[in-house]
């Protein structure tokens, strides 16, 4: 079983300490978000010095707020400071972070999310220097940086899915119910066969919600928390949840936007919360991990903590579902 964790920022605890012990625990991969706050790149190289065989991935980097070349010379600086064991994960992020974070216009997100990669995945890995005239990315005349690093992209529609299919060395969805995750890959295996390109060589490392507690009913209440706040929060991800559950996705996104967040959650049921993550005591939460970990489309998860969960309960969920 290939098993990541999406290492939360929690008070009271480093993400890089978290980090460093989830490789100890026996995961193979380590990866950190970045919206705000800190840079999910700087403390990877942190961890870098600090690990020995663990993959480090950023989960994710948003297409709009560095460019093309900038993502491509710090993946490969990454890779060279870890040797070797960089993967980078980029996504689209949202129109309310772009725009109001960045201060950029949150215009055409697939193909801006399409041309990166593509730019990037030329950047790094190319032999020849790089040019480049797309629609919304254009380089001239730039050498290549000579380093292999797998670009992964958090796509979720059809539209965004394709990117993957044609481009990306892996799929990092989150908030696909796992009933839908087959239906969901099969479009990209299409696709991808269409571009030429053999679908078992994209790695399918979806996003999965896990909490681990002692008492089960606590566990799956902070799961249905993580739930509604994606479908209430998110467009994309309301989106997604509704190809298996469209009556209650519009529900929790209605309760969600009258502010009633604690009727969000418990429209969240108990076969929703099951379908899209993992909850319950630690022998629970552990059969349940593997029985994901079954499904054939699955080459990976990637564990992330929801972010409302205190410190320690984050460290012992992460802890408890490690594979060592």
């Amino acid at each position: 079983m290939h098993l990541g964790v999406v290492v939360p920022r929690v008070e009271d605890h480093s993400t890089v300490d978290l980090a460093v012990e989830a490789e100890e625990w026996g995961y193979d991969s380590v990866w950190l978000n970045e919206l705000w706050g800190a840079s999910s790149v700087v403390e990877l190289t942190d961890v870098a010095t600090r690990t020995d065989e663990v993959e480090l991935g950023t989960a994710i980097l948003n297409v709009f707020s560095r460019s093309p070349a900038v993502l491509a010379m710090t993946a490969a600086t990454l890779d060279r400071v870890s040797d070797g064991r960089a993967v980078l994960g980029l996504g689209t992020s949202t129109a309310r972070s772009v725009e109001n974070m960045h201060g950029m216009a949150f215009e055409r997100p697939v193909r801006r999310a399409h041309e990166t990669i593509d730019v990037v995945k030329r950047l790094t890995t190319g032999e020849e220097r790089v040019s480049y005239d797309g629609e919304v990315v254009s380089v001239e005349g730039v050498p290549p940086l000579g380093r292999e690093v797998p670009v992964y992209h958090a796509a979720l529609g059809p539209a965004n899915r394709r990117v993957v299919a044609r481009l990306a060395d892996g799929w990092l969805p989150h908030m696909i119910p796992f009933s839908e995750l087959d239906s969901a890959f099969e479009y990209i295996a299409e696709t991808a066969r269409e571009a030429d390109r053999d679908p078992s060589e994209i790695t399918v490392a979806p996003y999965v919600p896990a909490v681990v507690h002692e008492d089960a009913d606590r566990a799956t209440e902070e799961l249905r928390q993580h739930v509604a706040y994606y479908v209430g929060s998110g467009e994309g991800y309301r989106r997604a949840v509704a190809e298996a559950y469209p009556d209650r996705a519009e529900r929790i996104a209605d309760a969600w936007g009258a502010g009633d967040r604690g009727e969000a959650t418990e429209l969240v049921t108990d076969e929703m919360a099951a379908d899209l993550g993992i909850a319950g005591t630690p022998e629970q939460a552990r059969e349940k991990r593997d029985a994901v970990a079954d499904r054939d489309v699955l080459d990976r998860l990637l564990l992330t903590v929801p972010q409302q969960v205190d410190g320690e309960l984050a460290r012992e969920t992460i802890r408890a579902l490690g594979p060592s």
